[in-house]
């Protein structure tokens, strides 16, 4: 685990999303610009979608975007959208914490669990959320429209 140099924050201003830009574009390159971001970002907080960002020495090092849902299958849950570590950075603990943090939330939202989607092709995640007690218990099907 990093030492607590570290600074958990919730991010409620579009000036603070837009600094984040550079690392949620890599897990999610199909954002082609800041302002796209932000109005995602915008419209989804609008359905109770939240970003919290993990900060060591005032740079931003991972982020996770998430929201309470409840459906037949989970109950009520805490979904987890996004979750990147910054690639330059990434086996140092940040997503560790960040999923500390998550399931922390869950038990004060009254969740019974988290669920989070990956793709199939995403081994060295698999890999992670194994290690953090994330078991894979479905597969998910989609067909684009």
């Amino acid at each position: 685990m990093k030492p607590q140099r570290y600074q958990l924050k919730e991010i409620t201003a579009p000036s603070e999303v837009e600094v984040l830009y550079p690392l949620v574009t890599q897990l999610r390159p199909n954002l082609q610009t800041v302002d796209e971001f932000i109005q995602c970002w915008q419209r989804q907080r609008q359905q109770g979608y939240c970003i919290i960002a993990l900060y060591d020495k005032q740079v931003a090092v991972a982020m996770a975007g998430y929201r309470v849902e409840e459906n037949l299958a989970h109950g009520r849950f805490l979904y987890v959208d996004d979750l990147v570590t910054d690639q330059h950075v990434r086996s140092q603990g940040y997503g560790e914490q960040l999923l500390v943090f998550l399931r922390d939330q869950a038990i004060i939202l009254g969740c019974k669990k988290i669920v989070l989607d990956t793709p199939l092709s995403n081994a060295l995640g698999h890999r992670f959320y194994f290690r953090c007690n994330l078991l894979a218990t479905s597969l998910r099907f989609a067909q684009t429209i």
